[in-house]
């Protein structure tokens, strides 16, 4: 298969929110996807204050890029969980450095939009926004190995609630 190369330019920025990125603790997490105003106008984000969610494509650019496997690794190398292929997970160590978040949608402020719960970091560059539809979920059943479960429990988490929960052990 021949390789085809192009170019993709940033649409927005994440203004605040976290500063690194990390494995856990997601919940409660606020930022602001800031649109390009020298490109956009505000007719840009006309109606999305109508939609709950947003799905949201970005660039892991925070990442190491020489740390990339391209075969089978442990998912954040725990022992206790199996090998899977570069293809089998979703972290931030990707080819192309590619992430897709789904997060709620606050607020809409002109070329502003206020999120909560979007796992990427300040500066970040955004690829694409879109408004999340129900019916782009998945449809039938949905499967998964328990080894995810197991390793997200936290993902989504509050992380001053985790850490009252962890004080109180």
């Amino acid at each position: 298969m021949a390789a085809e190369k192009f170019a993709v330019e940033p649409i927005a920025r994440i203004v605040g929110g976290r500063i690194e990125p990390t494995d856990d603790y997601w919940g409660g997490s606020r930022a602001i996807i800031r649109i390009d105003e020298g490109r956009f106008t505000p007719a840009a984000t006309k109606g999305l204050e109508k939609f709950s969610h947003l799905e949201i494509i970005f660039r892991f650019h925070l990442t190491d890029p020489t740390d990339l496997n391209l075969g089978a690794r442990r998912p954040r190398d725990n022992p206790d969980w199996p090998e899977v292929g570069i293809f089998g997970h979703r972290n931030m160590r990707r080819n192309n450095w590619l992430g897709v978040s789904r997060c709620r949608l606050v607020k809409v402020d002109g070329l502003d939009l206020h999120v909560e719960e979007l796992d990427a970091a300040d500066g970040t560059p955004v690829l694409d926004i879109k408004p999340w539809f129900s019916e782009f979920g998945p449809r039938g059943e949905v499967k998964q190995p328990t080894w995810t479960t197991q390793m997200l429990g936290l993902y989504f988490a509050d992380p001053a609630e985790a850490q009252a929960k962890q004080g109180t052990r």
